[in-house]
């Protein structure tokens, strides 16, 4: 009898003992499927706050789906450059064990229910995008993808002269001085992310040496100052922020510093006076009543034609469908600085080794999805940074950067 209860209460606690194994591999699996990184986006799609799910039943249904996360996947690469013995044994044991963004990211390979978000916003195609050109068979070389987005994507202004822009009342609202004629020659770049990953990267000298730095709707500095830096250029804003009234756009001071540019999405490749009938948010009336508070703040509407040019260079250069909505924040930030700097420095657009699962630096908001993007075409669009970038996987994996060269000083 004695024996018989000895072997039950083993019995138990091997039975206790398999449950915390069980659960154990299950966590660690979850991990493991989940991968290692986990960064920001945009697009930067979150960080624009943007919810373009609206009523329809596909819209909520991708709006469930989001909380996934997608496996990502990062290639190991060996592009250091060391200019000691020294400092080539660091980097070797650096570049030995570091992951960076794989440039030939597929959207095969997220799991099932992102792929379900995605292919949903395929069918929705909000935008009515009707694209006919070709994809090429070949991956161009970055030189020759440089000069797609130089000659292709143009960066303008709304101005005084385009219908229906051209009235009185316009006049007065509108910058009388180009963008460039404010900025004038800049040279060396930043374009900042609000990545959560920028949270103790100490980055904030080096970002505020260059010559101008861009960063985007309500990324704060007060606070940050350590790892952000604490110098504004220019400020890209999304539509929505400008128009609804919970951003305190109009009375909030972080705005009241630097340039402004607001952009808001269009029907694909549609004219400006078919955009102005019906823009994704209507925020001409906020837009207006900022001027008039603060009429010496240059603040410019950026012409909606550009975000499809750029989209039809991310799909032309992409073997697969991608979404069919605006490129991110993120992505369209770069490419102005691109058109206006002689070389431009991004930083977490592309993770780091201080990849996280936070959205953003100055929020505490979890989102898994936030490296990959569901509306927006990111991962395609970090394909494209990612190929283009000419400096060094050292330079992504420790301090976040991507070095991307002006269109000026692109030769084609």
């Amino acid at each position: 009898m004695v024996h018989i209860n000895m072997l039950k209460k083993l019995m138990c606690v091997l039975v206790v003992i398999l449950v915390a194994l069980t659960i154990c591999l299950w966590r660690e699996t979850r991990r493991s499927y989940y991968g290692p990184f986990k960064t920001d986006i945009d697009d930067l799609q979150t960080s624009e706050k943007w919810n373009p799910l609206k009523s329809q039943g596909l819209f909520r249904e991708a709006a469930s789906e989001l909380r996934e996360i997608p496996k990502i996947w990062f290639g190991n690469h060996n592009k250091v450059k060391g200019s000691t013995l020294g400092t080539y044994e660091k980097s070797k044991k650096i570049s030995d064990s570091m992951k960076v963004w794989d440039k030939d990211s597929s959207s095969r390979n997220l799991i099932p229910r992102l792929q379900k978000v995605r292919k949903n916003y395929l069918s929705m195609n909000k935008y009515n995008v009707t694209y006919k050109r070709k994809r090429n068979a070949a991956k161009l070389s970055p030189e020759k993808l440089l000069c797609q987005l130089r000659d292709r994507v143009n960066i303008t202004m709304i101005q005084g002269s385009d219908s229906p822009f051209d009235t009185s009342e316009w006049q007065q609202y509108l910058p009388g001085k180009s963008l460039n004629e404010t900025v004038g020659h800049l040279g060396h770049c930043a374009v900042v992310s609000s990545a959560g990953s920028l949270r103790s990267s100490h980055l904030g000298q080096e970002i505020d040496s260059h010559d101008a730095i861009l960063r985007f709707n309500g990324a704060p500095i007060k606070g940050f100052e350590e790892d952000v830096g604490q110098k504004t250029t220019i400020r890209l804003v999304n539509s929505q922020l400008v128009t609804v009234e919970e951003q305190q756009f109009q009375r909030e001071a972080l705005y009241n510093t630097g340039i402004l540019i607001v952009w808001d999405p269009a029907p694909y490749h549609a004219e400006i006076h078919e955009w102005y009938k019906k823009p994704d948010y209507n925020f001409f009336d906020s837009y207006k009543l900022y001027r008039s508070t603060h009429p010496e703040q240059p603040f410019y509407i950026l012409n909606p034609k550009m975000q499809w040019q750029l989209w039809d260079i991310l799909q032309e250069n992409s073997p697969e469908q991608i979404q069919p909505n605006p490129p991110s924040s993120g992505m369209l930030g770069i490419v102005i600085m691109m058109t206006l700097c002689d070389k431009v420095d991004v930083y977490e657009f592309l993770p780091s080794k201080r990849q996280t699962d936070i959205c953003h630096y100055y929020q505490k908001f979890h989102d898994r999805a936030c490296t990959m993007g569901a509306y927006h075409p990111l991962l395609f669009e970090k394909n494209l940074v990612k190929h283009i970038n000419q400096g060094t996987d050292e330079d992504i994996y420790i301090h976040g950067k991507a070095t991307l060269p002006g269109f000026r000083n692109v030769r084609c």
